[in-house]
């Protein structure tokens, strides 16, 4: 592709200029502001609208198409930073000088190797395994291998948390609004950390997330090796994160475009509000779990066709559909039908999904010279354009994030179904991230579900039951 990889930034800059000239500035008022607990909020099923915590780190501003880490838009982010530069923005909260980006990118380049996991890996059926699966017991074995947890001594010690058993505290009563966590390690000096000690602090550390963003990109591009029929390829330390998660999948070092749509990408799915895998995340997290399990977690939830893997879908549907011409007639049997068709409308966006409109620009410019891919990538505008006259203002149903993204990716090199697996290399930094602010006021989730069954059955023995 003979362009360079500055035009990728101009292109963000214009589809940014497009989606700020069609929005207004203001944050919502209720949900940007400190919060008195306890507090009352409207909760639909699935715990909908619910409020569960505070967090610095992400906000998503659904009618407005607004996507914000840190309090950087998303759109600066992806035209100037890099993955590993918002990876350290949202753990610690603000962008790195030069000396801590240097120091922070050679722990990122070390956490890559992860020759003993690989090793344990290969053992397993991975070319016979779902490839969510694969990554989900990857990640067990990162934890086995850097950490002890496993061991009889890494257990939790209950003695070292105030209130271990969370049932022991009575929950069905109203909640106060504590001022201070009631499920917390408690706070006490030690002298000196042995050896074992500090892998068990580590584990739920800095390093352990660092260990994770990178081991886990590491995982998911043997795992694409694995399933091809070929050996894991090892890092190579010259690359960028995004460089070489294309390198260890396909063993060619990509283009300087390619990168720089490889690392948007991961941007753009690095982190998204109180999501399910997030949700997920964090709930094993209150537990006072380690984080390897907590991201397992994610990874599981991520894997649930409800989240994950509607880019899949949306690659078969435009080669189910073909061509650009039989769209019209495509989308008039799907909505007949009542079906759903993936890549279109969010839960929580009812604008222009931004991540959706990066991610269209990007595609233009990768499928250019793939008369394939420009068919497909046809097809797609032709479906979006169709999908807004019937229903964009109608219903807010616009692109979402996977509309644009399985064509990219698949331009990339990357197989279909390693697509949910990069979902999870990028989010493993938001996953993070969120766990981490949690954990410094932690309280155990516990919500409440409304009985409604029956009272006052008389048990009866086994002969003389219907």
């Amino acid at each position: 592709m003979g362009v360079n990889a500055d035009v990728i930034t101009d292109l963000i800059l214009e589809v940014a200029k497009k989606a700020r000239e069609e929005t207004s500035f203001e944050p919502e008022p209720e949900l940007t502001k400190a919060v008195k607990w306890p507090i009352k909020s409207t909760i639909g099923p699935g715990l909908e609208g619910a409020i569960a915590c505070e967090s610095k780190i992400g906000y998503v501003h659904g009618s407005k198409g607004w996507l914000i880490y840190r309090g950087y838009d998303i759109f600066d982010l992806c035209a100037y930073s890099s993955f590993e530069e918002v990876s350290y923005l949202l753990l610690h909260g603000k962008l790195p000088n030069a000396e801590q980006f240097k120091i922070f990118k050679k722990k990122m380049n070390n956490y890559r190797y992860l020759n003993k996991t690989l090793r344990l890996l290969v053992g397993f059926p991975v070319e016979n395994m779902n490839a969510m699966g694969a990554l989900r017991l990857g990640t067990n074995l990162m934890r086995q291998e850097f950490t002890h947890l496993d061991a009889e001594e890494g257990r939790p010690a209950t003695v070292d948390a105030i209130s271990s058993d969370e049932d022991s505290i009575a929950m069905e009563t109203t909640p106060k609004g504590e001022v201070h966590a009631i499920y917390e390690f408690k706070k006490h000096k030690r002298k000196k950390l042995s050896k074992m000690d500090q892998m068990l602090e580590d584990a739920c550390g800095n390093e352990a997330c660092y260990h994770l963003i990178s081991g886990v990109a590491t995982l998911a591009a043997a795992i694409t090796r694995i399933k091809s029929r070929h050996m894991p390829i090892e890092p190579d330390p010259e690359l960028s994160h995004a460089a070489n998660l294309l390198y260890m999948m396909n063993g060619r070092r990509p283009t300087p475009i390619e990168e720089r749509i490889m690392d948007v990408a991961l941007i753009l799915h690095a982190d998204h509000g109180m999501n399910a895998s997030t949700f997920a995340s964090m709930v094993v997290a209150s537990t006072l779990s380690d984080i390897y399990f907590s991201i397992g977690s994610g990874i599981a939830a991520l894997n649930g066709p409800l989240h994950g893997g509607a880019n899949e879908q949306v690659i078969i549907a435009l080669k189910e559909i073909g061509d650009p011409g039989n769209v019209a007639a495509w989308v008039d049997k799907q909505l007949a039908g009542k079906n759903k068709i993936a890549g279109f409308g969010h839960r929580v966006y009812k604008a222009y999904d931004p991540r959706a409109r990066i991610l269209g620009a990007l595609a233009k410019l990768l499928v250019e010279g793939n008369k394939e891919a420009e068919i497909i990538y046809q097809t797609a505008k032709a479906l979006e354009h169709e999908m807004i006259v019937r229903l964009g203002s109608k219903k807010n149903i616009f692109p979402n994030v996977d509309f644009y993204s399985g064509i990219a990716y698949t331009c990339l090199g990357i197989p279909t179904e390693i697509f949910i697996p990069i979902f999870a290399v990028s989010r493993v930094s938001g996953w993070t991230s969120r766990v981490l602010e949690y954990l410094q006021n932690n309280r155990i989730f516990r919500p409440r579900a409304m009985y409604t069954g029956e009272f006052n059955n008389k048990y009866l023995p086994i002969d003389g039951r219907n």
